[in-house]
């Protein structure tokens, strides 16, 4: 079957790669439409990627299949200053990254919706070459390992869904999370060879890749309040993965690395015939998952319980999307998105490895009707650089207190394209 086989090939395009640190390292958006509006799609039915955004959607959305594809490039740099022989700068070397993204609803008859979202939740990347700086034993990587420094976690999630109609305009929805991650971490040999560090020191890093699988839920409801005015609210739970048994020396609880639980509300107003606004509020409770949240400063050793983590902090994301009907063929859409920083100046030598430290990102986008009645969608992000600065708490392997100074920078680009048919 026609749709069978495109499916497959986003599932297993989707294992490519995703390289995402936008919202902390969640995408900014999912799908064209939304990532044109600065990610705002709550409350908005106009397309299949209801599995990532809103359940309940799917009751709104009619037949139809989209298919798209981002080409994400994050530009990341760290720096030490003030540790003499320990101080370089060095940008990581990974630059361009591929993300899939598919979504298929059907109505099985006006009230009850099947559909099914594949998409790439976000991720951690970095790259970057070693031999910048002497650690005693010769030519190493910023964090006094040997090779080429960082780490690569891309998430995968397939959401089927049902949706149902309790009113002509009011719909609840449900996706059960379905997830497939991905991990390898390289050059953190210091973490591995100080005595004490690690509670597994032989699964710290170079170990290759390892996979892990999980599941979760996303419920959903959506209602049109007033003729203009539609809400959307949904909730998905944390999700629940194996352990990435390579890296058990590495993460807190013993390789342990869920996807944290998020919900978002949601608001799109019908202005004028012509004109929609939207805006969209999400939380990513990041502390609820340890080898994320936890302080790098925790006084225990990797890989334990409460072993250290990224530190990462809560974050609370605003959207603002406005689109703009120009002609019966031509909708353009703009939109801004702003993000917490979850990384504070305590942590910043462990997110040397995920400098997920942006906070703004501008939108452009559109979609061209064709004749047939297909789309083309197009949308352009760019996330404007910034930085966290913090004391190096790399003097603390060879048993000195921190000391120095090291920053973490980024800045993003993306373009993605989009392609619809209604059935």
């Amino acid at each position: 079957m026609k749709f069978t086989r495109v499916f497959a090939f986003m599932a297993l395009a989707g294992l490519a790669g995703s390289a995402f640190a936008t919202d902390g390292y969640f995408s900014h958006g999912y799908g064209m439409k939304a990532k044109g509006m600065g990610g705002a799609a709550t409350a908005s039915s106009d397309d299949a990627f209801f599995g990532a955004n809103n359940p309940a959607a799917a009751a709104f959305a009619g037949n139809r299949l989209d298919l798209g594809a981002d080409l994400f490039s994050p530009r990341r740099e760290a720096s030490r200053t003030g540790l003499g022989p320990l101080d370089a700068s060095v940008d990581s070397d990974s630059k361009y990254f591929l993300i899939p993204e598919f979504g298929y609803n059907h109505m099985l008859n006006p009230d009850v919706a099947l559909g099914v979202t594949v998409y790439g939740n976000g991720g951690m990347n970095s790259n970057y070459p070693g031999g910048q700086i002497n650690c005693g034993t010769g030519a190493a990587n910023l964090l006094c390992g040997s090779g080429k420094l960082g780490v690569d976690l891309m998430q995968l999630i397939v959401a089927p869904t049902a949706a149902y109609k309790l009113a002509p305009n009011h719909s609840i929805g449900i996706s059960p999370l379905i997830g497939y991650q991905r991990f390898k971490a390289n050059g953190l040999q210091a973490f591995q060879m100080t005595p004490g560090v690690s509670s597994d020191p032989v699964n710290v890093t170079n170990r290759g890749y390892d996979d892990s699988f999980g599941y979760g839920v996303r419920i959903g409801y959506m209602g049109k309040i007033a003729p203009t005015v539609t809400i959307g609210a949904a909730y998905a739970s944390k999700m629940q993965f194996d352990e990435f048994s390579k890296y058990k020396g590495l993460f807190a609880e013993q390789g342990g690395f869920d996807i944290p639980e998020n919900y978002n509300l949601g608001v799109a107003w019908q202005a004028t015939p012509a004109i929609q606004l939207a805006v969209d509020y999400q939380r990513i409770n990041y502390s609820g998952v340890n080898s994320i949240g936890n302080p790098s400063t925790n006084m225990a050793q990797l890989g334990a319980d409460n072993g250290p983590g990224f530190g990462w902090q809560d974050v609370d994301v605003w959207k603002l999307g406005v689109q703009y009907k120009y002609s019966q063929k031509l909708t353009l859409r703009a939109g801004y998105n702003h993000t917490d920083n979850p990384i504070a100046s305590r942590d910043v030598t462990f997110n040397i490895l995920a400098p997920g430290v942006v906070k703004d990102h501008a939108t452009l986008g559109f979609t061209y009707t064709t004749a047939s009645g297909n789309e083309w969608t197009m949308a352009y992000m760019h996330a404007f650089k910034n930085d966290v600065t913090g004391t190096s708490i790399l003097p603390a392997f060879s048993g000195n207190p921190p000391s120095g100074t090291e920053k973490i920078e980024m800045y993003q680009n993306s373009l993605g394209i989009q392609y619809s048919w209604k059935m």
